[in-house]
């Protein structure tokens, strides 16, 4: 079993338990994913399986000649696997390595959002909105101490750059896999944008069967 996997961001949805309970679910593009090249202990000093994923026109040399044996593919991973021996330069693995009710860690970069100030980066509430003041209603405030240390500390939250950072969320739910499309529905929001590239990473768990229905 792979440790691993690639897809693109859809967008939102909603599924109808049978219960009549709704499930908000994003819907992920996953895969399908060649196997473009496979790392051994003896060889490479550690084992792993690289996937590929995303079509591509052009590619320079290196790249060409690196993928001659699999697919063209955009993006590459190393993933993980409990036993080599399954895997071929070439093979594609589709969505139905995932089941109904397992648990993912998904992996992608959060919009970037530019420079925002410390209101939108950090959730301050800002100045008072009276008292004579005219330009500090969404000002940061003081960032300084006393006398002692009379500078500012490192690490202060301040406006800046933000967002476009790597960001995991933990234990979505598998809610439905569709391999004809080669669509996968987890519960609940995942980062980045539409067509944003993800890493799905497999936990070995599990939600309660009770719970699913």
């Amino acid at each position: 079993m792979i440790k691993g996997y690639l897809g693109k961001k859809i967008g939102m949805s909603q599924v109808f338990k049978t219960g009549g309970g709704v499930v908000p679910v994003t819907v992920v593009q996953a895969g399908p994913c060649a196997v473009t090249q496979i790392r051994t202990q003896e060889k490479d000093g550690y084992e792993a399986v690289q996937l590929g994923y995303g079509e591509v026109k052009h590619l320079n040399k290196p790249e060409a000649g690196h993928l001659k044996a699999s697919q063209p593919c955009r993006h590459l991973k190393e993933f993980k696997a409990d036993d080599l021996a399954e895997f071929t330069v070439g093979q594609r693995i589709g969505v139905d390595i995932f089941t109904p009710g397992e648990l993912v860690d998904v992996i992608a970069k959060s919009r970037g959002r530019g420079f925002s100030g410390g209101m939108k980066r950090h959730g301050f509430h800002g100045g008072p909105r009276t008292h004579g003041q005219s330009d500090r209603a969404r000002a940061v405030g003081s960032i300084g101490a006393n006398t002692f240390p009379g500078r500012v500390m490192k690490g202060q939250k301040m406006p800046g750059h933000y967002g476009d950072a790597q960001i995991t969320v933990k234990n979505l739910e598998v809610v439905r896999v569709d391999p004809e499309r080669n669509l996968l529905l987890l519960k609940g929001a995942v980062p980045g944008a539409p067509n944003g590239l993800l890493t799905i990473r497999r936990t070995g768990k599990s939600v309660p069967a009770a719970s699913q229905e």
